[in-house]
């Protein structure tokens, strides 16, 4: 193995877990009246992607998406181009992903690792990346 992807994994394996004890808890919901039973219930929102938190998170993509014409281990096969994909079909890609929708053991463990916002950053961030 390259020792430099190798370097990279060994970062992520630290550094994953400081971030997400870094983050603030959410503050408590404060209590609120029930809907009338008339009131239509809304869409779910999706959530807004942040370009510049899509390039910081987008670190962990470069290691095989980031490397031309590479191949991996799951089983060997090119690892595809994500630079310049529409938000839309990077969202549903990794959203599948996380749900075991589509199979890939490494996408799996790095989509679960992603949370609906963090999906839309990389999404803003990749579409944008020739």
């Amino acid at each position: 193995m390259r020792p430099q992807p190798l370097a990279a994994c060994l970062a992520l394996a630290v550094l994953l877990p400081l971030g997400a004890a870094a983050q603030p808890a959410p503050a408590p919901a404060a209590p609120s009246a029930p809907a009338p039973a008339t009131a239509p219930v809304p869409a779910a929102a999706t959530p807004t992607g942040s370009f510049d938190n899509g390039r910081v998170l987008a670190y962990t993509c470069q290691g095989c998406h980031g490397i031309t014409g590479y191949k991996n281990a799951y089983p060997s096969y090119r690892v595809p181009k994500i630079g310049g994909q529409t938000q839309q079909y990077l969202t549903q890609a990794l959203t599948e992903y996380r749900q075991g929708k589509r199979r890939h053991p490494t996408m799996q463990a790095q989509s679960m690792s992603f949370s609906e916002q963090e999906i839309a950053d990389l999404a803003v961030y990749l579409s944008t990346v020739k």
